[in-house]
């Protein structure tokens, strides 16, 4: 028997591709289940339950699946200790995978690569799929068909509780403070658990990774693949960018652009856009085709999202940085005195990275959150207007009074949004209703 722990989409994901492979499967999750995935886990005859885990049958499972976002409990320790295989759902529905594995990971940049890169694969006529942190879960998906080629968005906690998991190509976009609350306040335990996506690669499959990232550097040894850079200035395969023009060169093949072609603008885009283009060349699609897509992709919902200009004012939709990073790369990209629209669940974060952004660029602050303490006490005295609110309504009326033609309202909280929000979808998607009554 599995048991699987948690019934969020991974959970339910991961239930439902074991069912479909034959498996008896119990579903425990200490929360409230919701009624959609009721439905589903009871169409499937899946045995669950909810506001409790019964101990005694989750330790007589043969097979724990383990939901991305629980921690490691007494109750966990305890199938460990009994010999009972823990895994994560990426790792569970990769052993039932033929297709070709890309998979991304990063602090910011993920969501954008992954589905560049899904975009790239389906321009030139593969057959791909998108899953992972991103939409349906890898194994709901594969328990519907298996494809050619998976591009996977994944986080530190799916890559936590892997053992086999085995990419054929794998993407390290950055590696920067987020989540230190999970791994004991050390940025040492969080790069381990990101550098995990390239443990079982060998000499046949490739690693790509940002050349001056300093933490990817010092763990480079540990990669058995193929390296192939992106960054300023890399010599031989990879990606190099000199001012305003970058090359992609893979196996004597060579592709030149300069940033003003992309589609997606600003430093971090253009990293983004090289670390696809490497991932493309590797699997053989033209330069044409390359060119084309890097030229015309679309950017991503709630990361950087201009949503409405409304009386000179310009309103930015930033919704998915839930880190310092993210948020630096946000402030950093706009020219226009900034209203900031942060807060949120704090992650152990550490603000003063954006200090001398937020002195420069920024006019007025508004708080949004439950606890707002750290963020007054760090930009109170940097910001003349900084006030707090404690709904998204709120927050833009603020944000509205404070902003004057040309100015931008941004909304990049740079915490997660699990205080006042079900998720950074729902809070960016509240922002953008917000916005448009006005």
């Amino acid at each position: 028997m599995i048991a699987v722990l948690g019934s969020g989409e991974s959970g339910v994901g991961a239930a439902l591709l074991a069912k479909k492979k034959g498996f008896e499967v119990f579903v425990s999750d200490f929360g409230e289940i919701k009624e959609c995935y009721q439905k589903e886990l009871i169409e499937m005859d899946v045995n669950w339950e909810q506001g409790k885990h019964s101990e005694a049958k989750i330790l007589a499972a043969t097979m724990l699946i383990k939901s991305p976002g629980i921690p490691e409990t007494i109750l966990l320790k305890k199938v460990r200790a009994k010999g009972i295989e823990v895994l994560s759902e990426i790792e569970f529905a990769s052993r039932f995978c033929i297709g070709k594995i890309i998979a991304i990971t990063g602090s910011n940049g993920k969501t954008t690569t992954a589905t560049l890169i899904h975009y790239l694969l389906k321009v030139a006529g593969q057959d791909v799929a998108l899953a992972g942190n991103i939409g349906d879960s890898f194994a709901r998906c594969l328990a519907k068909s298996d494809h050619a080629f998976w591009v996977l968005e994944l986080s530190s906690f799916q890559l936590d509780d892997i053992n086999q998991f085995k990419p054929h190509i794998a993407v390290v976009l950055n590696l920067t403070p987020d989540h230190l609350d999970r791994y004991q306040g050390e940025m040492a335990n969080y790069v381990a658990a990101k550098m995990r996506i390239a443990e079982n690669q060998d000499p046949n499959d490739y690693f790509i990774y940002w050349n001056d990232d300093v933490w990817i550097k010092k763990n480079l040894s540990l990669v058995k693949s193929v390296k192939l850079p992106f960054g300023v200035r890399t010599t031989g395969d990879g990606a190099s960018l000199q001012k305003d023009t970058f090359e992609i060169n893979i196996n004597t093949e060579q592709l030149t652009m300069t940033i003003h072609e992309l589609a997606l603008q600003g430093k971090h885009n253009t990293y983004n856009s090289m670390a696809g283009g490497i991932a493309a060349k590797l699997l053989g699609i033209t330069n044409d085709i390359v060119r084309e897509c890097l030229s015309d992709f679309e950017k991503i919902e709630h990361r950087l999202e201009p949503v409405l200009n409304v009386y000179g004012v310009e309103y930015i939709n930033d919704s998915k940085a839930t880190n310092i990073n993210a948020t630096w790369y946000a402030l950093d990209s706009i020219s226009k005195s900034v209203v900031w629209i942060c807060g949120g669940v704090d992650k152990g974060n550490n603000y003063e990275a954006l200090l001398p952004l937020v002195s420069k660029k920024v006019k007025a602050i508004i708080c949004l959150g439950t606890d707002n303490s750290k963020l007054l006490k760090m930009f109170g005295g940097i910001v003349e207007n900084i006030e707090e609110a404690s709904s998204m309504k709120d927050a833009v009326k603020i944000a509205y009074k404070h902003a004057h033609k040309g100015d931008a309202v941004l909304l990049s909280p740079a915490c997660a949004s699990f205080d006042l929000f079900s998720s950074y979808e729902d809070r960016g998607r509240q922002f953008k209703k917000q916005i448009r009554l006005l």
